[in-house]
């Protein structure tokens, strides 16, 4: 009988996961240039007023739910490595459940999108952005539970994608974008036409885009941040549900 239960497992293959992450804090840091120029270039931009709040309030929560979209939906490209170089294939073979090793890997997104969040508000703190500390909190929660979702999605397209690199990184960029333009990170959607807000509408990531607007700026209105929480737990098992199957159809 095996020593070992699902949960040892998961902590096994969630340390292995994060130690790169550690020993090169710069990769956490790589992944949010391109939100932090959004957020320097974009600003200056936008009209205060926006939802009553002025443009920072209304920019930065969604730049930090960008900055988790970029960065997990890409770590994927670490499963593509290790089957190219085949530290997969040893993973499979190891005593390790299988369900462990999706698992493990998606609950160590939460880690660097915790420190990138903490990057952003400080960066901002400055030029005038104040969020809520006890609505930062539960949003950081929702986000978490996203990026788990979001990370099982990515590892499982890498395993659809299996050592077509460029497959990988086609579907993630097509996807990538649409969602962030309808999820309105960048833009307001209120005010466009009918079609794109009914996009938006069927888009999850809208739900907790605004939720984390809520959040941060301490209004804490129970359908919005509802709807929120319910778009990233929807998403949450999702993922897992998607990738363990692919995890345990893998060799």
């Amino acid at each position: 009988m095996s020593s070992t239960t699902f949960v040892t497992d998961t902590a096994t293959v969630f340390n292995r996961e994060l130690k790169p992450v550690l020993r090169d804090p710069f990769s956490v840091i790589f992944t949010m240039v391109q939100p932090l120029f959004f957020l320097a270039l974009f600003t200056p931009l936008l009209p205060d007023g926006i939802a009553g709040a002025s443009a920072l309030q209304w920019f930065v929560p969604g730049i930090v739910v960008m900055s988790c979209l970029f960065g997990t939906s890409a770590t994927g490209s670490n499963l593509l490595f290790e089957m190219m170089t085949g530290a997969h294939e040893r993973m499979l073979v190891s005593p390790l459940r299988r369900s462990s090793l999706i698992v493990g890997r998606a609950l160590k997104e939460i880690v660097p999108m915790f420190v990138q969040a903490l990057i952003i508000v400080l960066v901002t703190l400055p030029f005038g952005f104040r969020a809520n500390p006890f609505g930062v909190l539960i949003g950081l929660v929702m986000l978490a539970v996203f990026c788990v979702g979001l990370g099982a999605l990515s590892y499982t397209l890498a395993l659809a994608a299996k050592n077509q690199e460029w497959l990988f990184w086609a579907v993630q960029q097509t996807l990538l974008f649409p969602l962030l333009l309808l999820a309105g990170m960048m833009l307001p959607i209120d005010n466009g036409p009918g079609w794109l807000q009914t996009m938006s509408r069927f888009n999850p990531l809208t739900y907790v885009v605004n939720a984390e607007r809520a959040l941060f700026n301490g209004l804490f209105d129970a359908s919005t941040i509802g709807a929120g929480a319910l778009a990233a737990g929807a998403i949450a098992v999702l993922g897992l549900a998607v990738g363990m199957r692919a995890m345990r159809k893998s060799n």
